[in-house]
């Protein structure tokens, strides 16, 4: 199964964070058809997480999109400086930052089942 492009997505992910009374932002456009995607959540009290693709091994054949903790709980200035390094290996990525301070993300977290 494909799966659906980044750009819809993203569209779809910011939507959704709307409608739920969170903001949200696109802080960096990536590839439209493929671009890996990251979400730094930031709960405004001095702490972030950062969430990015989950690795091959726990995906499904639905084709869904699924993510993994990248960092949890740190300062933002450390997310900003994984995401410095991350861009320069894939220039092509996506970076949407949602705030809240419940820390709510929307995400379909991979799971080792």
């Amino acid at each position: 199964m494909n799966r659906l492009r980044s750009d819809f997505w993203v569209s779809a992910y910011l939507r959704r964070c709307g409608v739920e009374g969170v903001e949200a932002a696109l802080r960096k456009r990536g590839a439209a058809e493929a671009g890996a995607v990251f979400v730094k959540v930031d709960r405004l009290d001095g702490t972030a997480s950062l969430y990015g693709p989950a690795p091959q091994m726990f995906l499904d054949e639905s084709g869904e999109r699924r993510f993994s903790p990248v960092l949890q709980d740190v300062m933002p200035l450390d997310i900003e400086e994984r995401m410095a390094r991350e861009i320069r290996f894939d220039p092509d990525l996506w970076l949407v930052e949602v705030d809240d301070r419940a820390g709510r993300h929307f995400l379909d977290l991979a799971t080792e089942d």
